[in-house]
């Protein structure tokens, strides 16, 4: 083995990172440690998002890679990889290298030439350093700290009031025009009005008026104004029931805070003990990717498990994160999730994984009703959550259909519009008798994701 301490304390950047490696030094943070017994390891770390990091290295010179967003290399998970590998305290499983860790290698230049040198006012990090400091609480400091946080909470939340003032303006003057003329001038005045959302510090609600063109565009010109009704009411009614609150269910409440702009933290959703949590066994069916107005890149993970949906969000840099969740459609794993609060639970975390990710061929575990069922329960939930966004659609026995230019999925008394830019993909499909699958309906378009077929499975 060629990986020591003195090598770690050569690569790490900083002490900085050499402190925060080793906080990560505890095995029940890796759901995954392996080798292949040939010098190269792997782990899966759960850090602050909602998936777990995955992390290569090859010990005869000390590559790395990690699915982490960090602008230091390496990074604290890799860092912390190494260690417990060069401790050797830790038991690492010997198996075959999953294909995110052969993609690496596959794509790699060469061996890592070791860290860069250093220069002369860079002083050497050292593992001897990096000695656990308790923090001494003071009571005084802790208040106005508390004080603060409480007035800062205050001032946003007259920042957002006024926001929503300007909002409803914005609105009626969007009426008073036209809605048949709003689609051709979405772009612009969206874009002034997301502006000053995002000024009143009422992201969320900023970042949805900031996409409205292009969910108007990704519609027939001849619907655009109709749906421009839908998306400016959708607003009014966010607007409204924030400033109401008080007066919603608790559940209820936490839906509109989030959609406004306010965030729950990861480490205060697993503090909380009113908070859902499910374990079992989770299967990724549908991953999808887009870049957002704020240079953020929004990547989900769909999961079924323990007969319930759930849905893993990351947020990442576009310039320096990840393009994927790191997970496959397809991959299966154990763990425990903790839900968000919400009228429709829907949105999870990892709160501990006991098994890392691995694909399987078994067929997705779909519930025993048809589509016109599924439908109903995206109606049960539409209730609940009237700005619900895109929902889980599971089925058995519906059979895809062609109407002029247009597919649908169609099923007992119910059809079902597919997304336009799934024809070409889709098209097999016309030829089965019956499908089973999974898909998510946004309201007016479906996106099939997963389809069990008397062919084999097809996914998006």
């Amino acid at each position: 083995m060629s990986l020591s301490l003195a090598k770690i304390e050569e690569l790490a950047p900083d002490q900085g990172s050499l402190a925060a490696a080793k906080k990560l030094l505890k095995p029940s943070s890796w759901p995954t440690l392996a080798e292949d017994g040939s010098g190269l390891i792997w782990g899966e770390c759960q850090g602050s998002g909602a998936t777990p990091y995955r992390i290569s290295v090859t010990e005869a010179d000390a590559g790395y890679k990690c699915s982490c967003p960090s602008r230091k290399f390496p990074c604290k998970h890799s860092l912390a990889l190494m260690w417990m590998r060069a401790d050797g305290k830790v038991d690492f499983a010997t198996g075959t290298a999953p294909d995110w860790v052969n993609d690496w290698l596959s794509r790699r230049r060469g061996p890592y030439a070791g860290a860069p040198t250093a220069g002369a006012d860079k002083p050497k990090a050292s593992i001897a350093a990096t000695e656990d400091i308790e923090a001494v609480v003071d009571p005084k400091a802790e208040a106005r700290a508390a004080a603060a946080r409480e007035r800062n909470r205050l001032e946003r939340e007259t920042s957002i009031a006024n926001g929503l003032d300007e909002l409803n303006t914005w609105i009626t003057d969007q009426m008073d025009a036209g809605f048949a003329a709003f689609p051709a001038k979405a772009t612009a005045t969206c874009r002034v009005m997301a502006q000053r959302l995002f000024d009143a510090k009422a992201s969320g609600l900023a970042l949805r008026i900031d996409t409205i063109p292009a969910r108007l565009f990704a519609r027939a010109e001849t619907a655009r104004p109709i749906a421009a009704i839908q998306e400016l009411g959708t607003l009014h009614l966010l607007a409204e029931a924030y400033r109401q609150q008080d007066g919603l269910s608790e559940p209820l409440r936490q839906d509109i805070r989030q959609m406004i702009g306010w965030n729950l933290t990861r480490e205060a959703l697993l503090d909380d003990e009113r908070a859902l949590r499910v374990s079992g066994a989770w299967r990724v069916w549908a991953t999808r990717t887009e870049v957002q107005p704020d240079k953020l890149r929004r990547i989900e993970t769909w999961l079924h498990g323990s007969d319930r949906h759930a849905l893993l969000i990351e947020y990442v840099p576009v310039s320096t994160g990840a393009s994927s969740s790191g997970y496959s459609v397809g991959d299966a794993f154990e763990a425990e999730l903790i839900f968000y609060p919400s009228s429709v639970p829907l949105r999870a975390l990892i709160a501990s994984q006991a098994t890392g990710s691995a694909m399987s061929d078994a067929p997705l575990a779909l519930p025993p009703h048809d589509l016109a069922d599924a439908y109903g329960l995206y109606e049960e939930a539409l209730i609940e959550k009237p700005w619900l966004g895109d929902y889980p659609v599971m089925f058995r026995g519906a059979r895809l259909r062609r109407s002029g230019e247009n597919l649908y999925l169609s099923g007992h008394g119910i059809s079902l519009p597919l997304a336009k830019s799934q024809s070409a993909a889709s098209w097999p499909l016309l030829q089965l008798e019956a499908i089973d699958g999974a898909g998510l309906w946004d309201g007016t378009e479906l996106t099939l994701c997963w389809s069990e077929t008397a062919l084999g499975r097809w996914t998006a």
